[in-house]
């Protein structure tokens, strides 16, 4: 991942680049009535822009806080959040839905450049 959450590049499977920027997060019941946290991004090619939410189940995010025995904070929701956006950018998976809602195994994959 690069070294900000908030603004980076990736390129997607038919060598598009998009610059992505981090726009907020908040908790998901207070807009959808869901025990998330959604994290939204804005995603700008040379000839395109859209918009991602990737919703973080509370559930889960407690669950892989204990295994790693950490708190859930705003930074590391951030980075999971970034860290799913940009294999759903280079794999080409979930590009046409607006909201993706991570299972556990897309936490844990997102745990990739996570520093703990």
């Amino acid at each position: 991942m690069a070294s900000s959450v908030r603004d980076f590049e990736c390129v997607d499977p038919f060598g598009v680049t998009w610059q992505v920027k981090f726009l907020w997060h908040q908790v998901g019941i207070a807009i959808r009535h869901a025990d998330t946290i959604d994290c939204k991004f804005q995603l700008t090619s040379a000839d395109e822009q859209i918009a991602k939410v990737i919703a973080l189940e509370h559930v889960h995010l407690k669950h892989l806080a204990a295994e790693l025995v950490r708190d859930i904070t705003d930074p590391w929701v951030m980075q999971l959040a970034g860290n799913h956006l940009r294999y759903m950018v280079e794999s080409g998976e979930d590009m046409d839905k607006t909201l993706v809602t991570l299972s556990m195994d897309d936490l844990r994959r997102s745990l990739g450049a996570v520093a703990r």
